[in-house]
């Protein structure tokens, strides 16, 4: 096979944290690199979350090296509203076609908020899982990157922008702004399109969706995080009290052959590290795990047994069997302790379902590419990292994208 001194051109679909990493490395190896993002903003997951296990540190920090990085490297081109809509040819040899969604803000925004101020449309947060809302001219979260507005097209109705575009004095509101198509040639392709979490609405029994402050693992981050719904403060949603008493239920969703029948890897440490949210927050709050199997892999061993050893938190093995309404607000959890025999039924202020991560995948699947269970294995020329080729935590997937890098390069210098 012969090789070429042409820098590889390598097309990375997905910006979330393995995408960055997988890009950063890349170029600064002297690969050409595309990345294609369907979000506003790159980041993905990790820009959701509050904080990092085990360390406990906030994830913009590592963010924003990443950014920082592709900011001032001339190698890394990026396109976010974008999904990449067909793929052909083979490897050291693909024809990629790209559409790009209008933002209707264009590169002059200085994200001075002039243009949310007089928004008069209002849309639902789908950065913080719809837990509190937003203008319709919205910037994704206040480190978002690229540091840019955007204006939802659904929320804004017929001439609402105008007052948007009238209040920008940089002409960055572009209301006229069209989908766009772009076709490029590349040489090897990386699919790093994350996961979404499980929709716990599917899961009769656990009452998501039903049974109100019943959230998700994710909603719990954005909870906590000062840029958040309620500025950090662990409140429940319906009235907001500060939680007293609250539970985790795990394997919401995951190792179950009805929704998911695989291990989602992080969901026993997110809890643990969302253990420590409450207990930080309010040292007298009460928090009950009910799990199958606490499974913290080497290292993060010394995480558990951290959280073990407080005297306010309580370890119950056993399946949750259903959660219930209960008055005032509060949530009522039956369950098995498999430890003793006996049945539990426990009152809580709120209650954290550990959903699993669901694939994200994309709109089609990639020739030549097998996918289990919605998870792209790898094949020449194509290379599937971080968690759009497994459930596995950021430390994982940021090795796990350094080393599609690689394979990336040398198909690219191959062709």
């Amino acid at each position: 096979m012969q090789t070429s001194d042409k820098p590889s051109r390598i097309l990375v679909i997905g910006g979330g944290f393995s995408g960055l990493t997988t890009a950063v490395d890349a170029a600064e190896s002297g690969a050409e690199v595309i990345i294609v993002e369907k979000n506003a903003y790159l980041g993905g997951r990790v820009a959701q979350l509050n904080k990092y296990f085990p360390k406990m540190c906030p994830p913009v920090c590592g963010l924003e090296i990443n950014f920082r990085r592709i900011k001032t490297n001339p190698n890394v081109t990026f396109h976010t509203m974008a999904e990449v809509t067909s793929i052909a040819g083979e490897p050291g040899n693909y024809d990629v076609t790209i559409q790009v969604h209008p933002r209707m803000v264009n590169s002059k925004c200085t994200a001075c908020n002039a243009c949310a101020e007089v928004c008069p449309a209002t849309r639902s947060n789908d950065f913080n899982f719809g837990m509190d809302t937003t203008k319709a001219a919205y910037l994704p979260f206040n480190q978002a990157f690229p540091q840019h507005y955007v204006i939802d097209t659904k929320a804004c109705k017929k001439d609402c922008g105008t007052p948007c575009k009238d209040a920008c004095t940089y002409g960055a509101i572009d209301l006229d702004m069209k989908p766009e198509t772009l076709t490029l040639k590349v040489n090897s392709i990386v699919v790093t399109t994350g996961w979404n979490p499980y929709d716990a609405d599917k899961i009769e029994t656990l009452g998501s969706g039903k049974v109100p402050n019943v959230i998700s693992n994710m909603q719990m981050e954005r909870l906590a995080a000062v840029n958040g719904p309620t500025g950090g403060a662990i409140n429940r949603p319906s009235d907001g009290k500060p939680v007293q008493k609250i539970a985790f239920v795990q394997c919401a969703g995951s190792r179950d052959e009805n929704h998911l029948a695989f291990c989602s890897y992080i969901c026993c440490m997110a809890s643990l590290k969302q253990t420590l949210y409450v207990r930080e927050q309010n040292p007298e709050a009460e928090v009950s795990i009910f799990y199958i199997d606490m499974r913290t892999p080497g290292r993060y061993e010394k995480f558990l047994n951290q959280i073990q050893a407080d005297q306010k938190v309580t370890f119950i093995k056993g399946k949750v069997a259903k959660i219930e309404r209960a008055k005032g607000g509060d949530v009522t959890v039956t369950a098995e302790d498999m430890l003793t025999g006996d049945k539990v039924e426990k009152t809580f202020d709120m209650v954290v379902l550990a959903t699993g991560m669901e694939p994200a995948g994309m709109s089609h699947q990639i020739p030549g590419v097998n996918y289990v269970e919605g998870f792209a294995a790898s094949a020449a020329g194509v290379y599937a990292a971080g968690c759009g080729r497994n459930p596995m935590d950021v430390s994982k997937s940021a090795q796990d994208a350094t080393s599609a890098a690689l394979k990336a390069i040398q198909a690219g210098k191959g062709r």
